[in-house]
């Protein structure tokens, strides 16, 4: 065998065994699995892991915004007009959060800990002074307490006579920061003397500077990916029993801070938020691209706050039958000591119409309202996420109380909040190389097959040449060449007369050489 046609033969078998191994290792996934594998074993929530050290204190800053609603037409509204409200803000706070006390528990397959946050004042990032702006609104500890005493005669008379004696109004004004952080206030003052679990102090986020809402319970996810990272238990909990039925009750889910690798659109991403006192849930709205890094939004949809006409599975929801609210809105007075809080999204945004208009100033637009999840699906990483809720206090004529009665049942808004987080360079640039790692590995089948792509050209391209050459072969005609010797000729004049012509010469002729007998 000549060195051609063997060298046809070897590149046509190592194409056949490229292109078939690459064919069969894209079918198999082979690589796609084991680059998925290791990732499962990597993010897991255990000392030396990918993931431990950032899980416990996460690199990118996080910023924690207030917006107040400034109520401008206090007299009118308590005649029965509309009530004028004017957003003021952000009032910006870097905030500082970190897992205290991380312990592993369980033999190693559950790790607990305490979500410990800090805030400090941005100036820079604010509209103003939140020690000086004062923002009227409604006077939530007087709500509380007259919610409190309502149906009891006796009782609803000396809360009168206290806030008659004390000036106390149904609505305050205060500054920014004592709504947030807390002042002592005048009726919490006097009701403390006879009920001891009375606070004197009231405010939005008092004691939330440097605290923590409880020791969580975390699976590690060893065991199972899709369990990284979710609640097993809050304060020694599985199950809340602030609600009626078991399912709003549930503690499902993460809480918000790390999320299982491997992501895919059909699936439902459901958090337990303690200020909430429930567990929501988000579904995949579109894919985003947050610097260079692919991630799928995911967001709460209208049922999460739908009434229980329109979302059945929210009637546990309801504080007593009566209380049931419409669509947008979440009284969650059972976690709040009975104080009549509404939680809603910024501007009732997913609200009925009835909520909006009910007052002016409320416009809800998805770009500064909506509350969204950027993960990445690989890593299952947050790579940038928004968190708006609105606290509203629900407004309206108690009976007993004369200041109420030209009041008309309304869910009164008093501030939101917008928590957000956008991952932060060098991060950004961990997980794009983490992601180039994945790719490349699990596209190695592809490379594969297009080597053996290119060694078919090639092969295709020396089958062509060798055919080619085999046909001009054929084409040429092999034929035996006549040759002559003096043996065979001889040279001899035709006549004399030619032989002797001055003008033509001599005419030599070639006759055959003919043997003479001697």
């Amino acid at each position: 065998m000549s060195r051609r046609p063997c060298a046809i033969y070897t590149v046509g078998a190592l194409c056949a065994l490229l292109l078939v191994s690459g064919i069969g290792l894209i079918l198999g996934q082979v690589f796609r699995t084991l680059m998925h594998n290791r990732l499962k074993k990597e993010i897991v929530l255990v000392e030396g892991s990918r993931v431990f050290e950032s899980w416990k204190r996460p690199p990118p800053p996080v910023f924690m915004e207030y917006f107040f609603f400034n109520f401008t037409n206090v007299d009118e509204f308590l005649k029965g007009a509309k009530p004028e409200l004017t957003q003021v803000g952000p009032y910006t706070y870097r905030e500082y959060r970190y897992k205290d006390n991380v312990t592993m528990v369980e033999n190693g397959t559950m790790v607990s800990a305490y979500n410990t946050k800090s805030f400090v004042f941005l100036r820079e990032k604010s509209v103003g002074d939140p020690t000086v702006d004062a923002i009227t609104t409604v006077n939530i500890p007087a709500w509380a307490a007259m919610n409190k005493v309502k149906g009891s005669f006796f009782r609803s008379s000396m809360l009168n006579i206290w806030m008659n004696s004390l000036g106390t109004g149904i609505f305050t004004t205060r500054t920014v920061d004592e709504l947030l952080w807390g002042y002592e206030d005048p009726l919490l003052v006097k009701i403390s003397t006879t009920n001891r679990e009375v606070e004197k102090d009231f405010g939005l986020m008092i004691k939330k500077n440097g605290s923590n809402d409880g020791e969580f319970v975390f699976h590690t996810g060893e065991q199972n990916y899709l369990d990284y990272g979710r609640v097993k238990t809050w304060k020694g909990q599985r199950q809340l029993t602030l609600w009626s039925t078991n399912e709003s009750n549930s503690i499902a889910g993460s809480d918000g801070s790390a999320f299982h690798p491997l992501l895919n659109k059909d699936e439902r991403i459901y958090i337990f938020t303690p200020d909430l006192c429930r567990t929501i849930y988000m579904d995949f709205e579109k894919d985003v691209v947050v610097k260079g890094i692919p991630a799928y939004r995911f967001t709460p949809p209208r049922s999460v706050l739908a009434s229980k006409e329109e979302n059945p599975a929210n009637e546990g929801f309801c504080v007593t039958p009566q209380e049931c609210l419409g669509t947008g809105v979440l009284k969650v007075s059972p976690c709040r000591k009975g104080a009549p809080v509404v939680a809603s999204f910024p501007h009732f945004y997913l609200g009925e119409e009835k909520y909006i208009n009910a007052a002016e100033g409320l416009s809800p637009q998805r770009e500064h309202h909506q509350t969204f999840l950027d993960l990445n699906p690989t890593t299952g990483i947050i790579v940038r996420a928004n968190k708006r809720a609105q606290v509203n206090i629900l407004v309206g004529r108690v009976i007993g109380f004369p200041k109420t009665k030209g009041l008309n049942e309304t869910i009164f808004p008093v501030m939101f909040l917008n928590e957000s987080v956008e991952i932060d360079d060098a991060s950004a640039a961990r997980v794009q190389k983490l992601l180039l790692i994945t790719k490349l590995v699990s596209n190695f089948p592809l490379f594969i097959m297009g080597l053996g792509g290119i060694l078919l050209m090639i092969f295709i391209i020396l089958l062509f040449r060798t055919h080619k050459q085999k046909k001009e072969v054929k084409r040429i005609d092999f034929t035996k060449p006549y040759t002559s010797t003096e043996e065979d000729t001889s040279y001899s004049p035709v006549n004399h007369k030619d032989k002797d012509d001055p003008q033509n010469g001599n005419y030599i002729g070639m006759t055959p050489k003919v043997d003479t007998q001697d």
